[in-house]
């Protein structure tokens, strides 16, 4: 079975050993996560989620509230990713994929086997940092280049900026009204990765994701920025990579 969902656009991978499915970051959509299939062992089906408002998606309204994402979200990934699969989240993604993780443990259906986070503080942190989604458009423009990732002539240009301000302040939205609530741990391993110089999360913020999950943690630091996790996808292919080999077989 194959995915016939917009959420899903370039497939669900049936045929694929495990499936890692890639949540992106705030105003990216599923193209972020395209070329990860060239840098990931082929036995990894690499399957990148599209949030609605942006690309393939673009006419549609988009959340801004992580509650009715994840529901709907979590619907069709039980619906249509066959077990076993892995979720990835960078930045608003890493929230995302969580409350994904959440979500269908409460749905009774088959869990993913691994949780990978990077560029966010862990939930229960509160960010001390100003939110963005109030912001006028030189103001935006200001901070989407502090934290990179946001081509040129998108930031030089306000009347561009503006016309994918309200899909970025929807993004934004889902992940500054976000209050995280009292739960058991997860019962998969999750596995983070630091950036050296990301303003939006130091090493302690991200270290403590360990606390979500009763089943092994691991936090990799890599240099860098914000984005630091997409620049040098090759460091983190292998890290995921080696956290869903196969498990030896042992002969007795």
């Amino acid at each position: 079975m194959t995915a016939a969902s917009p959420w899903l656009p370039f497939g669900s991978a049936p045929d694929s050993r495990v499936r890692l499915l890639c949540l992106p970051h705030a105003g990216a959509g599923a193209s972020a996560y395209r070329a990860w299939a060239k840098g990931l062992p082929a036995d990894i089906g690499v399957c990148p989620v599209q949030l609605p408002g942006r690309e393939s998606r673009m006419g549609e309204r988009p959340f801004d509230r992580v509650e009715p994402l994840v529901e709907e979200l979590a619907a069709v990934v039980a619906e249509l990713v066959e077990p076993p699969y892995a979720l990835f989240g960078h930045s608003l993604g890493a929230l995302v994929a969580f409350e994904l993780a959440v979500r269908l443990r409460g749905l009774g259906v088959p869990e993913p086997v691994h949780l990978f986070v990077s560029g966010r503080q862990a939930p229960r942190i509160v960010s001390p940092l100003p939110d963005l989604r109030d912001l006028d458009l030189a103001d935006l423009a200001a901070e989407l280049a502090r934290l990179g990732g946001t081509p040129k002539q998108v930031l030089d240009n306000l009347d561009l900026l503006g016309c994918i301000a309200p899909m970025l302040r929807a993004d934004f939205a889902v992940n500054e009204t976000y209050r995280y609530t009292e739960r058991p741990p997860l019962e998969l391993p999750v596995t983070a990765f630091a950036a050296t110089a990301d303003p939006r999360a130091d090493l302690a913020q991200i270290t403590a994701w360990q606390e979500q999950t009763s089943a092994g943690f691991r936090v990799h630091r890599l240099p860098g920025d914000h984005f630091a996790v997409l620049r040098q996808a090759a460091f983190v292919h292998a890290r995921i990579a080696d956290a869903l080999a196969p498990a030896p077989v042992t002969v007795h």
